[in-house]
């Protein structure tokens, strides 16, 4: 991670090449949104883009340092704490999917159908196995709050966080026959073996915006490139990228595009 953080601040290279950073979280690299998005980006602007995929609390953190030129991340309130510290410029909406929770079809905590927190309350009574990510993502914040709902302070033995992303995630979860929290992106793209139990709870809306960062983050912060992407990423064309990924692979699309239409 050191190295590709190093290299992704590197900066433009000698010919003047337009290079941006763009921070972003797991479910956007591992659900192949970005194999779809960046391409066309860098064709319409000319803007090269150096990703580091991480969970958003590492992603805002490299913002916060002056690391990253622009994010794309999914935790509402550490990015609402971030705007406050005044390096940021705005602070858009993109998209939504939901998160969802996963865990082996024999079901044996019987969650299956029942509210998130419940389900979780139904994890921990039965010292059924969970894994968490661990690593400050959203889906981690996500999934402290449910149990917080819950009643619960999750721990012990059948408490497991592995530190990583959410596709690796979700491979430890299958192999310990655990269960696990997820987007549902990412979980589409790459469901590893697990089954899906629970949906639908208002409280699993998962929301992501894009942020500009300043130079008051850093001076090597490029600003321009970070209104390119927010521009780009807001503007009706990417918007429609975003609506039909993944219809034509799973029937639905992976996330649902948020940013408003222009007037006119």
């Amino acid at each position: 991670m050191l190295l590709l953080v190093l290299a992704a601040c590197a900066g433009p290279g000698a010919s003047g090449e337009r290079v941006l950073v763009l921070a972003t979280t797991t479910s956007t690299l591992d659900s192949g949104l970005l194999d779809v998005l960046l391409p066309a980006f860098t064709a319409d602007t000319g803007w090269q883009v150096r990703t580091v995929a991480v969970g958003s609390g590492q992603a805002l953190e490299l913002g916060r340092r002056g690391e990253a030129d622009v994010l794309l991340v999914h935790s509402p309130a550490a990015e609402e704490e971030l705007v406050a510290g005044g390096a940021t410029g705005r602070r858009l909406p993109v998209m939504h999917n939901d998160f969802v929770l996963l865990g082996p079809a024999a079901d044996p905590a019987g969650v299956r159908g029942l509210p998130a927190a419940e389900a979780l309350a139904a994890v921990a009574a039965a010292g059924a196995v969970f894994v968490s990510r661990g690593d400050g993502s959203g889906t981690e914040a996500r999934e402290r709050a449910l149990w917080e709902r819950a009643g619960t302070t999750p721990g012990g033995r059948w408490y497991r966080q592995t530190g990583q992303g959410m596709g690796a995630t979700l491979r430890v979860a299958a192999e310990l026959g655990g269960y696990t929290l997820a987007d549902r992106a990412t979980f589409l793209a790459a469901p590893g073996g697990l089954a899906l139990l629970g949906e639908g709870d208002p409280g699993l809306r998962n929301d992501y915006h894009v942020i500009e960062m300043t130079t008051a983050a850093g001076e090597r912060v490029r600003p321009d490139g970070a209104a390119a992407f927010a521009d780009w990423i807001t503007a009706p064309a990417a918007q429609e990228r975003i609506g039909a990924f993944g219809v034509a692979a799973f029937g639905q699309p992976l996330f649902v595009p948020d940013a408003p239409r222009p007037v006119g």
